[in-house]
C-alpha cells in the first residue's frame, strides 16, 4: 500500500484501529468509505485528537484513472495490473484502476477481488449481466475520479507501456487521444468487421476521427459532463466523446498479440455493433431510405413514359404479367426495406421511453454504500 509506514509503529494509532476515509460523491455519483488499516500521514507520536482528525482526512486524489472492461480475462488481469503499476507509479503514485467485470462467466471477479485486497488503488465493479464492452466502459467512466481517463482492453494487446505517449499528446492541448495500432494483430474477418464499424461511425464522428478510433484512448474526465444524463441501452463511448469536444488526435502505438485466451468479439457481433451505431447515433439510414425512394420513383416515372410512348408510337402495350410482376416486386421490396429502417428508429425510441438502463452494477470489490440508482448489492445471486 502507498501509505506512510511511520504510523504503523505509533501506539495511539494501533489502539485506534482502522481509519475510515469518506470519499465524496461529487465526481463518482456515489458515496464510499474506504477502510485503511492502521495508516496515517502523521510522522512521530500522535495525540488521540490528532488521530481522530486524521480519520476525517481524505487520501490523495488520483490524477489518472484507468478503466478496463473485463470479459473472460482471469489469465491476464494480474499481469495487466503489474505492468500498469510499473508504468503509472512514476507519473501518479495514487493512480486509480477500475476493473469492470461484464459477466464473462469465468473466474475474473475472484482475481479482481484479490487485486483489490492487495492494492487499494484497484476498484472492481461487476455488472448484473453481460451488457457489452462500451456499456461496461460507461460504468467505469462514471465511477472514475481522476482528472484524466485512460481506457484499454484487458487482453494486453494495448501495451500499458504506451500510456505515457497518449498522456504526452494529451498535454499538447487535445481532449481525446487515440492509440492507433501500428499493425493490428487480429484475424482477417475481425479486421474487416472493425473497418465496417469505423465506416458506421463516420456519420456520427466524422471520417477523419472515425478512422483513428481504437479501444486504447486517453481523454479528460470533464468530457463526461456532456453525456451525464445519457441512459440509452445502446452505448458507444467514442460517439459520446464527440458530444463534449472536437479536439481529437491520435498517435501510433504498438499493438501486441493477445496475451492469453480468445477474443469475445465475433464477426456477427461486430456487424451487429456497426448496425447499432448507424441506427443509434446517425440518421444516415433514413437518408439512404429517402435516396432509394427518390431513385425508384424516378424509375417508375421512366417506366410510365416508356409504356405510354410505346402505345402512342406503335399502338401496342407492353406484355403484361412478367413486366408487371417484376415492377411490383422491385417497388414492394424497396417499400418494405424503408419500413424496416423506420421500424429500427421507432424501436429505439420505444426502448428509450422504457428507460432501460445501459448497465446495472451487481456488486463491487471495495466498500461502496451505493453506486447509483441502478446498483443492486444483493449477494444472494
Amino acid at each position: 500500500m502507498n501509505h506512510d509506514q511511520s504510523f504503523m509503529n505509533d501506539p495511539v494509532a494501533e489502539a485506534s484501529g482502522p481509519v475510515t476515509v469518506p470519499i465524496t460523491s461529487d465526481d463518482r455519483g456515489f458515496a464510499s468509505d474506504i477502510i485503511i488499516g492502521g495508516t496515517n500521514a502523521h510522522h512521530g507520536s500522535v495525540s488521540t485528537g490528532a488521530a481522530m482528525n486524521q480519520q476525517n482526512a481524505q487520501p490523495p486524489s488520483p490524477t489518472i484513472s484507468v478503466v478496463v472492461p473485463v470479459y473472460r480475462s482471469q489469465e491476464t488481469l494480474r499481469e495487466l495490473h503489474r505492468r500498469l503499476a510499473a508504468v503509472l507509479e512514476p507519473i501518479d503514485p495514487h493512480f486509480e484502476l477500475i476493473l469492470v467485470e461484464d459477466c464473462g462467466g469465468d473466474d475474473s471477479w475472484s482475481v479482481i477481488e484479490e487485486l483489490a485486497r492487495q492494492d487499494p488503488r484497484v476498484h472492481g465493479l461487476q455488472l448484473a449481466r453481460n451488457y457489452g464492452q462500451h456499456n461496461a466502459l460507461l460504468c467505469g467512466v462514471r465511477a472514475a475520479i481522476g482528472d484524466i481517463l485512460v481506457t484499454l482492453d484487458d487482453d494486453l494487446q494495448n501495451p500499458p507501456e504506451e500510456v505515457p505517449k497518449l498522456l504526452a499528446r494529451l498535454n499538447e492541448g487535445y481532449d481525446v487521444v487515440y492509440g492507433k495500432p501500428r499493425q493490428e494483430q487480429h484475424g482477417i474477418l475481425r479486421d474487416a468487421a472493425s473497418r465496417i464499424t469505423k465506416l458506421a461511425l463516420q456519420s456520427a464522428m466524422g471520417a477523419e476521427t472515425a478512422s483513428q478510433v481504437s479501444a486504447f484512448r486517453a481523454f479528460r474526465t470533464r468530457l463526461r459532463d456532456a453525456f451525464r444524463d445519457y441512459r440509452s441501452p445502446t452505448v458507444n463511448i467514442d460517439v459520446l466523446l464527440t458530444w463534449g469536444s472536437t479536439r481529437f488526435s491520435a498517435i501510433t502505438v504498438q499493438h501486441d498479440e493477445r496475451y492469453a485466451g480468445v477474443s469475445g468479439y465475433t464477426l456477427r457481433k461486430l456487424i451487429t455493433h456497426a448496425l447499432n451505431m448507424m441506427t443509434g447515433f446517425s440518421t444516415v439510414p433514413l437518408q439512404f431510405a429517402s435516396i432509394m425512394g427518390f431513385i425508384f420513383a424516378a424509375m417508375g416515372l421512366f417506366v410510365m413514359l416508356y409504356v405510354v410512348g410505346r402505345y402512342l408510337l406503335d399502338g401496342s402495350s407492353v406484355p403484361g404479367f412478367p413486366f408487371l410482376a417484376s415492377i411490383i416486386t422491385i417497388f414492394s421490396g424497396v417499400q418494405l426495406f424503408a419500413l424496416g429502417i423506420f421500424g429500427e428508429y421507432l424501436a429505439r425510441m420505444h426502448f428509450r421511453t422504457m428507460e432501460r438502463p445501459p448497465y446495472t452494477v451487481y456488486r463491487n470489490a471495495f466498500d461502496i454504500s451505493d453506486l447509483n440508482s441502478t446498483t443492486h448489492t444483493d449477494d444472494s445471486r
